[in-house]
């Protein structure tokens, strides 16, 4: 016989809460591990996991949600993805990641998921989808919410990234610089990420507001990663006229230029000022001046919107927009003249 217990039944004979038992059942850490002992041998004893199976080929769900995201390793990557797991902390589903590298590994992931039989709902965080992706989703009536992306037929939760920027380089323009470079991944890349595209539209904004050139010779593009940026700032700081202030499209770029700094034997902010975007853990170690945006909060209300879709999926398409907001610390100052 199929046990009919219920997650109530198993808190009870755990003498815990319901939502202790979510989180157990879902691996959370913020549960000690005799408390997590106990809600595992009262459902072995309640057959509880039988019962969760079966109610789950019955009810026509998986109780899962799929994530979808590149570079795992980004720290704010990392941050959204943490914001998510809070949001479906007590939601009894299970939370599955796909790390995704390369658009062909993209577009399986997205062809093989957007399938009600697959999960019940799907997060997409900083992957755009084409068009015929947004059509196997709504065909399929695919539950489906984008993180740091935008397709106007989907909800979304983004940052305005090119006011993020132009505050970014404003605040430069403001304390009297005017060679102001700029370093970033790729503009144009294979997975067609558009936030650092619209970071550089923002500090292009800046500069014409303010009536500077703009200079090639003071803009840098590459791989990710910190050593990238390193050799990217050494680029532009070995140049006969150098920039007295760098712009990086990320706090994990500005680390590099500041480790270029230092190689150089240039002091910050005194010959040097550098501003970062993301205002991740590091850069408050570091009184790194960035652009704050909203990790976390950006995954938390990405999940939360993606549990009301699931219950009401007519709910119509929206874009929810967080601030972003200038962190102004030691990196920067006003130019030696």
């Amino acid at each position: 016989m199929m046990s009919n217990a219920t997650m109530q039944d198993v808190a009870q004979r755990a003498g815990v809460s319901v939502a202790t038992v979510s989180r157990v059942l879902n691996g959370s850490d913020k549960v000690i591990e005799e408390t997590r002992e106990r809600v595992l041998q009262a459902c072995q004893e309640l057959d509880y996991s039988l019962h969760l199976a079966a109610q789950r080929l019955r009810l026509g769900k998986t109780n899962t949600i799929c994530v979808i995201l590149p570079f795992l390793t980004l720290p704010s990557i990392v941050e959204r993805l943490r914001g998510v797991q809070e949001a479906l902390l007590d939601s009894g589903y299970d939370l599955i990641p796909f790390n995704v590298g390369s658009p062909e590994l993209r577009d399986s992931r997205l062809f093989d998921l957007a399938n009600r039989s697959r999960t019940d709902g799907l997060l997409i965080i900083s992957m755009p989808i084409n068009n015929k992706q947004a059509e196997r989703i709504a065909n399929n009536d695919m539950p489906v919410v984008l993180i740091d992306s935008d397709k106007p037929e989907i909800n979304r939760v983004n940052v305005d990234d090119q006011e993020g920027g132009r505050m970014a380089t404003e605040h430069l323009v403001n304390l009297g610089h005017r060679k102001i470079g700029f370093i970033s991944s790729h503009l144009e890349n294979p997975l067609q990420f558009s936030s650092t595209l619209n970071r550089y539209r923002g500090y292009c904004k800046a500069l014409d507001t303010a009536s500077i050139p703009i200079n090639s010779s003071y803009q840098k593009e590459g791989e990710h990663g910190r050593e990238e940026a390193e050799e990217m700032a050494l680029s532009l700081l070995q140049q006969p006229d150098p920039p007295t202030a760098i712009f990086a499209s990320s706090d994990s770029k500005a680390v590099g230029v500041l480790d270029a700094a230092k190689k150089m034997k240039i002091n910050i902010p005194e010959q040097l000022s550098v501003i970062g975007y993301d205002n991740i853990r590091d850069a408050e170690y570091l009184n790194l001046t960035t652009i704050q945006q909203p990790l976390f909060q950006a995954g938390l209300v990405g999940g939360e919107t993606l549990l009301r879709l699931i219950d009401q999926p007519q709910m119509g398409p929206e874009e929810i927009i967080l601030p972003v907001e200038l962190v102004i610390r030691e990196t920067t100052a006003p130019p030696r003249i």
